[in-house]
Order: structure tokens, then C-alpha cells, then sequence
């Protein structure tokens, strides 16, 4: 199925990117819910599956708005209003979606997979309450599969669009935009998608487009809900080495300014932990360890997160630069 998106000089001159957190809870959720091992994010699978298996979200809201396969709800990725929506902003634009829009996207997923589910029928029947209780299930998978490795995928998506942004600089838009995927292509002012489902079109839409890299989607995907422009979310370059343990720069310098212990504290967080998992990695008791966490967690150099009865320890971005392993 090829679709079509045609291109006047005020869309291409309204074409913006945006890096959006719900892209990356909707596609991570399908990756998970697909149940295979993708071999660029095995790691990262192995470890967050039996967390989010643990908490009951395989079979909670989420899975019944995003199948493995086909379309999924499309208030799920609330439009951004800018370049980087945070995640609560997020939340709350979800919070407040029309409730005739869930109505439809629901009715899509009922069409789509040929039946409907309890929590469908009650998310169509009363959105307001059931999108607070969806949004409380988005906010405990965020903190167990998302937010302790948020500094990686932001930088990997950060590091897209740096990229992106160069080949507009030095070759131009539709340079940039036939590099995009193997399924988009540019040619005489129309963006082409070779596609399986959903189309997208100009309709009453305004001028642009929204370009969004995501870590965790596949193939392309895309948005089309007016009066807004339609979004095209795209796999992210560089997610193969996302999850590569990468050697640490400049380790004997670090340690002589943070001490020996915290140096290879951070080192080990190159996987999120928690303080028992530390103490029989590194061999220091549980109690220092914890000391340690908490004072490079003060000075923003580790985040802590709540899974279940843990807490996951996880470098921040501050953390990542420090030992030279942001690009």
C-alpha cells in the first residue's frame, strides 16, 4: 500500500523534529507485547520483561491499546506542542483527550482485531475515569522500563536529530528526507510511505509535518489527526549499539576525583541495578554502597527508580558525560 503526502514550500518550511517520551512508551510496550527476542534490544528485553510480567502490565490498559501488530490508539502520543514534551506533559494531554477521539481510536482496535475487550468497552464508556487509571499504568511502566535508561535513548535521540539537522545544513531537506527509511521516499514535492496500514494526507490538517526517532519502533509510523500536521515516527540511527557495554574513558582519572568506589559503582550501572545487586557485583557491603548512591545521587550523577520492592539505580546524562560515553 503506497501513501502519499503531498508538499508545498510552507510544509517543508513548517517540517520540525521532536523527541516525545509516549512514542517510546507506545513502541517499547509492542516490542514487549510482540513476546520474541529482538536482537537489538535483547538485553534490554531480558531485563525489563520480567519487571513489567512482575507489576501486571502485560495484561493491564496498555496491552489493550497497543497490539503487537497493527494500529494502536492514537491519543496514546498526544501531539508535541514542542520540541521536547516532557513525560508529564504527556500524561496531562492524554488526561484531556476528547472523549469522542478515544471513542474512535478504541472503535479502531475493536475493527481491527475483530472483537473488543472489558477494559475497552469501559474506557469507551466513561474516558475521563478510565484515562486516569491508564495514565497511572503508563507512569509505573515508565518507572520500570523507561526511566532508568532514559539518559541512553535520549542521547541516542538526541544524537538522530543532530545527525538529521546536519544533512538539511549540508545537502538539503529532501536529502534528508529520503534517508529517513527504506520505506519513505522524496520525489516531486510528495513524501511517499510504502505502508501496510493507516494512510496520512494533508485533509484539514495545517502546514508541516513532525518527524519523531524512536529507539524502539521498527518500521514507520504515523499520525494523522487534524487540525494538527501529521507526525512520522522513524527507527532512531545507531539503536544496534544502544545497548553495548561501551569501555569507560579516563576510569583512573575519574576514580582519583570520585574515589575508587563510587568510579566503579558507575561503571556497573552501565546495566540499572539495585543495591543487592551491586553488593555481589562489586563485593562492597550493602551499606556503603547505599551511602555511596545516595551521594551521586544528590550531585545528579545516578537517578533511583521503584520496581516493585527494589529500587533500580541508573546513570543520568550527567553521569554518562562524565565518563565520556555520550555521543
Amino acid at each position: 500500500m503506497l501513501s502519499e503526502l503531498a508538499f508545498s514550500a510552507d510544509d517543508l518550511a513548517r517540517t520540525r523534529f521532536a523527541v516525545a517520551p509516549m512514542w517510546e512508551v507506545a513502541t517499547s510496550f509492542r516490542l514487549l507485547a510482540g513476546g520474541t527476542s529482538h536482537p537489538a534490544h535483547r538485553s534490554w528485553l531480558d531485563q525489563v520483561r520480567p519487571r513489567v510480567a512482575a507489576a501486571g502490565l502485560t495484561t493491564g490498559w496498555l496491552a489493550d491499546l497497543v497490539p503487537a501488530h497493527g494500529y494502536l490508539a492514537d491519543f496514546l502520543t498526544p501531539f508535541p506542542a514542542g520540541a521536547n514534551p516532557t513525560f508529564e506533559a504527556e500524561l496531562a494531554a492524554i488526561r484531556a483527550t476528547p472523549p469522542d477521539q478515544v471513542r474512535a481510536d478504541v472503535d479502531m482496535i475493536d475493527d481491527m482485531v475483530g472483537g473488543t475487550t472489558a477494559r475497552r468497552q469501559a474506557l469507551r464508556a466513561d474516558p475521563r475515569q478510565r484515562l486516569a487509571r491508564l495514565t497511572a499504568e503508563i507512569e509505573v511502566y515508565w518507572e520500570l522500563a523507561l526511566a532508568p535508561y532514559w539518559a541512553k535513548i535520549r542521547a541516542l535521540l538526541d544524537a538522530d536529530v543532530f545527525h538529521r539537522a546536519r544533512q538539511v545544513a549540508e545537502r538539503g531537506a529532501g536529502h534528508l528526507l529520503n534517508d529517513l527509511h527504506a520505506t519513505v521516499r522524496w520525489d516531486a514535492n510528495t513524501l511517499q510511505l510504502v505502508r501496510r496500514h493507516c494512510t496520512v494526507s494533508r485533509r484539514s490538517s495545517v502546514p508541516g509535518l513532525v518527524l519523531l526517532p524512536s529507539a524502539f519502533a521498527t518500521r514507520v509510523l504515523t499520525w494523522d489527526r487534524p487540525p494538527h500536521p501529521p507526525q512520522l515516527a522513524y527507527p532512531a540511527r545507531g539503536t544496534a549499539m544502544l545497548w553495548e557495554q561501551r569501555p569507560v574513558a579516563h576510569a583512573d582519572a575519574i576514580a582519583a576525583v570520585l574515589g575508587r568506589s563510587r568510579a566503579m559503582l558507575l561503571t556497573e550501572l552501565g546495566t540499572p541495578a539495585s543495591t543487592t545487586e551491586l553488593a555481589r557485583r562489586t563485593g562492597i557491603s550493602a551499606a556503603g554502597i547505599s551511602q555511596h548512591l545516595t551521594a551521586l545521587r544528590d550531585a545528579g550523577i545516578v537517578s533511583s527508580h521503584r520496581a516493585g520492592r527494589s529500587v533500580l539505580y541508573a546513570r543520568t546524562s550527567v553521569a554518562e558525560s562524565l565518563l565520556g560515553l555520550a555521543d
